[in-house]
């Protein structure tokens, strides 16, 4: 089994930054993708961002691109997501997601981002 622990939430204002992180542990030699969703009561899990660790290739939600990047460190199994320039919108759930070979997805238990105006 994977486990996912997600941190690097909190209170930020408008237009100020965040780093998320996201460490997995357990059988993680198993996963080959890991990614960020996030979440607002009511609403549907949204898609943020997400890396393939066989090639290091990333991709970011049209909603975050140019403000949120997404990295990690393979040897580790991290997951980084770097939020700037943030919004009242961008407020939510982070989770942190992952998928291992088998189409096994794994979930974290959030991290909460608020974003004052």
């Amino acid at each position: 089994q994977v486990q996912l622990v997600e941190s690097g939430g909190g209170l930020v204002q408008a237009g100020g930054s965040l780093r998320l992180s996201c460490v997995a542990s357990g059988r993680t030699f198993d996963i080959y993708s890991m990614g960020w969703f996030r979440q607002d009561p009511g609403k549907e899990r949204e898609f943020v961002g997400r890396i393939w660790w066989s090639n290091g290739a990333t991709t970011t939600a049209d909603s975050v691109k140019g403000r949120f990047t997404i990295s990690g460190d393979s040897a580790k199994r991290t997951v980084y997501l770097q939020m700037n320039s943030l919004k009242p919108e961008d407020t939510a759930v982070y989770l942190c997601g992952s998928t291992q070979y088998g189409g096994i997805e794994t979930w974290g238990q959030g991290t909460q981002v608020t974003v004052s105006s």
